[in-house]
């Protein structure tokens, strides 16, 4: 069976984070995962799929956040030590069991969106983590542009989810 099947049978972007969630943390065998959205300049944490409850639901400025910081750069974000890293606000990872992580920006050349792995133990995430990640996050773009969602801001699809 075709992994994106699930995927590009998607028609609204509601199943597109639902569907990425998954496959996000499968494709990384990684302990989480999460769906985030660009709300002009925020971030919106669509979905997640982890172990323990992380940011679904809750929105972030995009210049405080590791996704904010892929999404604006449009590169992938990999951080094997969150406590070394000064893109990373450690006062919202304390709390959770994240030490190690990959962000994948979603929709070149102006990301909309972006795709998190987080793992609970230290993790250099692999070459192909990283190309699982980032095969995910084009067919994610796709399937975006598809189901009609292709610049901001997405506020009013997104209210009520969390």
């Amino acid at each position: 069976m075709d992994l994106y099947a699930e995927l590009d049978a998607a028609k609204s972007v509601v199943e597109v984070g639902e569907v990425v969630r998954h496959l996000g943390r499968s494709c990384c065998r990684a302990d989480g995962a999460t769906f985030v959205l660009r709300e002009n300049d925020q971030c919106f944490y669509a979905d997640e799929d982890a172990i323990a409850p992380l940011w679904k639901g809750q929105r972030f400025p995009i210049g405080s956040c590791i996704s904010g910081w892929a999404m604006m750069h449009g590169e992938p974000a990999v951080v094997p030590d969150i406590t070394t890293d000064a893109r990373i606000p450690q006062s919202a990872y304390r709390p959770t069991f994240v030490k190690s992580l990959l962000m994948m920006p979603v929709g070149a050349p102006d990301p909309s969106a972006a795709i998190g792995a987080y793992w609970a133990r230290l993790h250099w995430p692999t070459d192909q983590e990283i190309g699982n990640l980032r095969a995910l996050a084009q067919r994610t773009a796709t399937v975006l542009r598809r189901v009609g969602l292709t610049e901001a801001p997405w506020a009013p699809n997104f209210r009520g989810i969390g």
